[in-house]
């Protein structure tokens, strides 16, 4: 009976929350209304998901997240240093193939995102079989470092996350 009003919890409780952060403030009316919600969309769209991601490893949600927060900082200040301080034709750009050992279409598409999400680095293409992403990094004299550190940081984390 749990699965079946809830199909989806952690999609459930992400928007409750959402609603939550939406409606600007908490009330017991905004909370029910956000549970509502959070526990409909699921119900009425899982048809639309027979083949739902499964996670290894939720809890190392947290960690990838944070990495991710991390870089997303650390990658703000390098963008703006090259920007303020460097010649446009100075920057080292160029395109990288990162082959991927991910297979999970879902867990493609988040280091596809994660890729973008970074300052400095935009997801290009995927590749017609699904064993390669095309990035653009806006400065890099180290292709095969960008790439594993690519694998090392997202994808390794994204593995353990999703079965």
């Amino acid at each position: 009976m749990g699965m079946r009003l809830l199909p989806q919890p952690v999609l459930t409780l992400v928007i409750a929350a959402v609603w939550m952060a939406l409606a600007n403030g908490v009330s017991l009316g905004n909370a029910v209304l956000g549970l509502v919600l959070g526990i409909a969309v699921p119900l009425l769209t899982q048809a639309y998901w027979p083949d739902r991601p499964r996670f290894r490893k939720p809890w190392r949600i947290a960690d990838f997240a944070l990495v991710v927060l991390w870089d997303i900082i650390v990658s703000n200040i390098q963008v703006a240093r090259l920007i303020l301080f460097r010649r446009g034709d100075s920057l080292r750009s160029q395109f990288i193939r990162v082959p991927l050992d991910l297979t999970n279409a879902e867990a493609i598409t988040i280091l596809a995102g994660t890729i973008t999400m970074t300052p400095g680095t935009v997801s290009a293409d995927l590749s017609a079989d699904g064993t390669a992403i095309l990035v653009h990094c806006l400065e890099t004299d180290d292709p095969e470092a960008t790439v594993t550190a690519i694998k090392q940081r997202y994808e390794k984390r994204l593995m353990e996350i999703f079965a």
